[in-house]
C-alpha cells in the first residue's frame, strides 16, 4: 500500500518510516508543494485509494480543507500528539477520517486505512465472497475453496483493486495507475497483463470447479466476477 506523509520533524519521520514499512506501507513523503501541485494527479481513476497521513502541525486544518477543495477523496489521517476531543471534532468536521495519538503504531495505521478504502467502495465488511472466491480487503492474501492462495506484493495490488471493485470493468490504465503511480520505476505497459495471467492461473488452478474468476471484457478492461459470468480456465 503506497501513502502520501506530510510531516515536518525529521524525528517523527525517522520512526514513522520504520512503522509503516512493517506493516506493508510504502510511505512517499511530501513538502507543502504536494498542496499546491501535486493534488491533481489524485482525482485520476486509481488513485483514490492512495492515503494521505498528516503529521500535526499549524496549518493541518488547511491543509485538509484544500484536500477536499480538489475533489480528492482519499482517506485523510492526521497524526496528533496529544488527545483533545474538540480539536478531533473540528478535524473530522472539516474532511478527515480520522485521528490518531502518538505513539503511533502501521499496523493500526493499516487496519484504519483499509476500513476507509472499502467504505469508499462500498464495502462494509472485511472481505467479499463470490462463489469459492474471498477477497479480503485487510492485507490478508484470498482463499479459494478453501485454500489461501500466496500472492505476490504486485499480484496482491492488482488483485485488491479488482476485489474493490468486483463486479464492475476497470480499465488496465486504472489498475496500472493504482499499483505503480509516479513510482520512478515504472514497468513496460503490458506488466497488468502478465500480472493477470498469472492471478487467474493461481485461482483456476486452486478452485474446484476450475473457474478463473477475471474476465477480459475486450476494449475496456477487466473485471472480477462470480462464476456464472467468467469463462473456465483453459
Amino acid at each position: 500500500m503506497k501513502v502520501y506523509v506530510f510531516e515536518q520533524q525529521q524525528k517523527r519521520r525517522t520512526g514513522l518510516t520504520s512503522e509503516l514499512h512493517n506493516a506493508g506501507i510504502d510511505p512517499q513523503f511530501v513538502s507543502i508543494d504536494f498542496f499546491e501541485t501535486g493534488l491533481n494527479a489524485l482525482t485520476q481513476p486509481g488513485h483514490e485509494t492512495r492515503a494521505i497521513l498528516l503529521g500535526e502541525c499549524d496549518e493541518v486544518r488547511d491543509y485538509i480543507r484544500t484536500i477536499r477543495k480538489a475533489k480528492c477523496v482519499n482517506p485523510i489521517i492526521v497524526f496528533r500528539n496529544f488527545r483533545n476531543a474538540r480539536d478531533t471534532s473540528d478535524l473530522l468536521d472539516l474532511g478527515a477520517d480520522d485521528v490518531m495519538v502518538s505513539p503511533i503504531r502501521g499496523t493500526e495505521v493499516l487496519s484504519r486505512v483499509n476500513s476507509v478504502i472499502r467504505r469508499l467502495y462500498g464495502h462494509a465488511a472485511d472481505s467479499v465472497v463470490m462463489g469459492e472466491l474471498t477477497a479480503y480487503f485487510d492485507g490478508r492474501d484470498p482463499v479459494i475453496s478453501g485454500s489461501r492462495i500466496k500472492l505476490s506484493k504486485r499480484e496482491h495490488s492488482v488483485f485488491q483493486h479488482l476485489a474493490l471493485n468486483s463486479n464492475k470493468v476497470i480499465s488496465k490504465d486504472a489498475i496500472y495507475d493504482a499499483v505503480y503511480g509516479s513510482s520512478i520505476d515504472q514497468p513496460f505497459d503490458k506488466v497488468i497483463d502478465v500480472y493477470i495471467c498469472k492471478l487467474r492461473k493461481k485461482i483456476a488452478s486452486a478452485s474446484e470447479s476450475g473457474w478463473q474468476y477475471i474476465e477480459t471484457v475486450q476494449g475496456r478492461g477487466y473485471r472480477l466476477s462470480l462464476p456464472e459470468t467468467v469463462s473456465r480456465a483453459s
